[in-house]
């Protein structure tokens, strides 16, 4: 399934640090600050906050930094019937506790209906095909707004479809 499948174009975004400040609980680490936005990203105008909560459960448990500057926070949750995602190009680099010790900016969160652990397993091996090509990072890095990102991303429309689950 293409990453623009998982994407709409609300759920792009280059956050520098004022967006991280707004979007965060006061006093949160910038890891926490950057879970809730991609939160915030994934919710669609719903209430954020389990979204949240299951990112940050799941990074508590074991870092999703995949290395070189990249992360993929991902949850199961119940309350969605498709997956979802949302790109963060991340202009002050975060510390995620990435093996090879490079701090993460660029971030792709990664919802998956609860009941479906496959399309998670598949979604993510996926993504972290498509992020090993140092071409394909440096391109995110160099991008001008967020859209030039979507484009990177494989946007074409005026919005990307859903994937089904």
């Amino acid at each position: 399934m293409p990453l623009h499948d998982l994407l709409s174009r609300a759920r792009v975004a280059i956050l520098d640090g004022h967006a991280i400040e707004a979007g965060a609980s006061e006093g949160a680490p910038a890891l926490l600050r950057v879970l809730d936005a991609a939160a915030w990203l994934l919710a669609d105008g719903e209430d954020s906050a389990p979204i949240s909560l299951a990112l940050r459960d799941r990074e508590r448990r074991a870092s999703t930094a995949i290395g070189d500057g990249v992360a993929v926070p991902h949850a199961r949750v119940a309350d969605i019937d498709e997956c979802r995602a949302a790109f963060l190009r991340v202009e002050h680099p975060v510390d995620f506790e990435a093996a090879d010790g490079k701090p993460v900016d660029l971030v792709l969160a990664l919802l998956v209906p609860e009941h479906d652990v496959n399309a998670q397993l598949q979604r993510l091996a996926e993504i972290a095909e498509r992020f090993a090509d140092p071409e394909y990072r440096a391109a995110l890095r160099k991008a001008r707004d967020a859209g030039h990102l979507r484009q990177l991303l494989g946007g074409s429309g005026p919005d990307f479809l859903p994937c089904a689950a």
